[in-house]
């Protein structure tokens, strides 16, 4: 961290006309994250020499953040720009992680909508607009990867103008100011370059948060109040409960009284009061309203609850999020093989561990099931994350098929419904279509952008998503993008048939042979290879056909009285096919459980005797 003017922050913090509170939304992998790494670069929050040594995405700072190229939780940062502290919330694109982006936009008064050149707005683009749009946040928009070569400029523009159509809660947020941008640049243009490599720097949009975003309104005389709206820790101060001062001052040895979503209230005393300057955070005298603030000394406090004060108490009102859509059971390793790759394995250290994940993760539900727990979340990735943390930090668990989240009204069962945007080049369309046919899928538009790929739009049941990205990926050759968003509900229509072939069991407990294995790759697709230990009633493989087939891939070719075992030359084998925790959690049905620890992932059946099987 470069050493900054601690009191020139602490005076900008202090003066709410100097504090310009930004969101930065836009769907999944348009450049939110790089542009927020180029603000942070370019505002000298980092010396020279550090900017150079600090990777790309700053932000990201998971280890699966930076696997898989997203942003799964949203992060507050701030910089200093002339006189002004700009506190930048950087929000999730994907889908399943929205909840991050509707509990942490209560804090900002203007966002920046960040949108691709060339794929232009998006399902999440639409859906963060909205969110944005009806908190009244004041919108500049973005247009990024304008050094495309396929970039649609024009055609983005007038998208973009019949989505603020659409969604507008009121006339005044049809003026929107637009910027054209190359965030991996730090590059920024109120006006189209006439060549995007041209020197540029991100001044232009500096000025736009400052011209463009209106400063919060504060009321400082008034009892303090503050939503807290995200957790952090650390080993030195414990738990920091994040938020924006609504009203009021808070100070260190503060008496305040925190308002419980039970309704219970509890006092405390604030230890310490801090702010964000890049990556890290400094202590301030004073916290006032329309600052993003960190206080300690809270304990058990929790997302959606109010810091008030101690004489005045009143509780801001709590943080609404969309309900989850897909449920799924986590529960005690029960195969053969438990206990012996994870250190935490009894049901009560998995219950505890969920249990501390609903402190940040407001978008997840808990509820006990049988052995172990179901599960509910916004989507499949939104759990796999979840059931990935879980096993690198060493737990060993088991985990059922996901299943869709149903809701009752007027005595009627009904189910998530959501509108599916697909684009595929032409010659992989009718795959496409025959595999949404078969799911029921109902198509609603077809066309041929101008980017010369196939758009296809359908409204499907959750439930019909549910394994379906990795077989259209694996159908059109890695070239489809995929991208969905919950539109409402719909009456429960009947069950899908199982669209997969059968499996191919383990029928002895053992470790397997080359030899085995052999015969099995005959019968369809393996997914373990030689010398791999197994249990009766693990799925080593698919089958070629509709049924489930028991092989034993432990048998050895023993020696005879007329030749040696290794008499017919080397065996040639296939490499197995390796599944991810998503492919392996979309293969399952439901008779069947994913072992996970953190050295496996193994399929297995339920029942894993063949004759309790059979009596089913």
């Amino acid at each position: 961290m470069a050493t900054v003017d601690t009191q020139a922050l602490i005076f900008m913090a202090q003066n709410p006309q100097n504090i310009r509170n930004i969101a930065i939304i836009a769907h999944v992998d348009h450049g939110k994250t790089t542009l927020v790494d180029g603000l942070l670069k370019q505002s000298k929050t980092f010396r020279d020499n550090q900017a150079e040594m600090e990777q790309s995405l700053i932000m990201d700072s998971g280890d699966q953040e930076r696997e898989r190229g997203i942003t799964i939780t949203a992060k507050v940062t701030a910089v200093s720009h002339g006189d002004y502290r700009i506190n930048i919330i950087d929000t999730p694109g994907h889908a399943d992680f929205s909840g991050e982006v509707e509990r942490t936009l209560n804090m900002a008064d203007g966002c920046i909508l960040v949108v691709d050149a060339q794929e232009g707005p998006m399902p999440q683009t639409k859906f963060v607009l909205q969110q944005a749009l009806v908190n009244n946040l004041k919108p500049i928009v973005v247009i990024n990867k304008i050094d495309k070569p396929a970039r649609r400029i024009a055609e983005v523009e007038n998208e973009l103008a019949d989505l603020f159509l659409e969604l507008a809660v009121h006339e005044d947020q049809l003026h929107y100011p637009i910027y054209y941008a190359v965030g991996r640049e730090g590059k920024a243009w109120a006006q189209m370059p006439d060549d995007p490599e041209s020197a540029g720097d991100l001044e232009v949009l500096f000025d736009a948060i400052i011209k463009d975003i209106p400063a919060p309104t504060v009321e400082l005389d008034k009892p303090l109040q503050m939503l807290v709206t995200a957790l952090s820790y650390d080993s030195y101060k414990g738990k920091y409960a994040v938020g924006r001062i609504n009203r009021g001052q808070v100070k260190a040895g503060d008496s305040v009284m925190i308002c419980k979503l039970d309704g219970k209230q509890v006092r405390a005393k604030i230890e310490g009061v801090f702010m964000s300057h890049g990556l890290s955070r400094f202590d301030v005298p004073v916290g006032v309203a329309g600052d993003i603030v960190q206080l300690t000394g809270l304990g058990d406090i929790k997302i959606g609850e109010t810091v008030a004060d101690a004489e005045k108490p009143e509780a801001l009102p709590v943080m609404q999020v969309e309900e989850p859509t897909l449920k799924i059971y986590i529960g005690p390793n029960t195969s053969p093989f438990k206990g012996q790759e994870g250190e935490f394995v009894t049901n009560n250290q998995i219950g505890e561990r969920l249990h501390k994940e609903l402190e940040t993760n407001i978008g997840l539900r808990v509820e006990n099931e049988g052995l172990g727990y179901l599960v509910s979340g916004r989507g499949e990735l939104h759990l796999s994350v979840l059931i990935e943390n879980m096993r690198r930090e060493g737990f060993e668990m088991e985990v059922g098929r996901p299943q869709v989240v149903t809701r009752q009204v007027d005595g009627k069962t009904e189910e998530p419904l959501e509108e599916l945007i697909i684009e595929v080049p032409a010659e992989h369309v009718g795959a496409v279509q025959m595999e949404l046919g078969a799911r029921q899928a109902q198509a609603k538009e077809q066309f041929v952008t101008s980017k010369g790929v196939t758009k296809l739009v359908y409204e499907v049941p959750t439930r019909v998503l549910l394994g379906l990205r990795n077989i259209l990926v694996t159908k059109t050759k890695g070239t489809i993008i995929m991208n969905s968003l919950v539109i409402g509900y719909q009456p429960q229509g009947p069950a899908l048939r199982q669209l997969r072939n059968g499996v191919l069991i383990a029928y002895e407990s053992g470790t397997t042979t080359p030899y085995a294995l052999q015969s099995a790759q005959e019968r369809g697709t393996v997914f373990v290879g030689p010398a791999v230990k197994v249990y009766a009633g693990q799925i080593v493989g698919l089958n070629a056909r509709s049924d489930d087939l028991e092989v034993n891939v432990c048998k050895e070719k023993h020696l005879t009285n007329m030749r040696s075992s290794s008499s017919d030359g080397v065996v040639q084998l296939t490499p197995p096919t390796i599944l991810s925790l998503e492919e392996c959690i979309d293969f399952i049905e439901n008779d069947e459980l994913v072992e996970v620890t953190p050295k496996s992932l193994r399929l297995r059946k339920r029942e894993l005797s063949a004759n309790q099987r059979k009596k089913r």
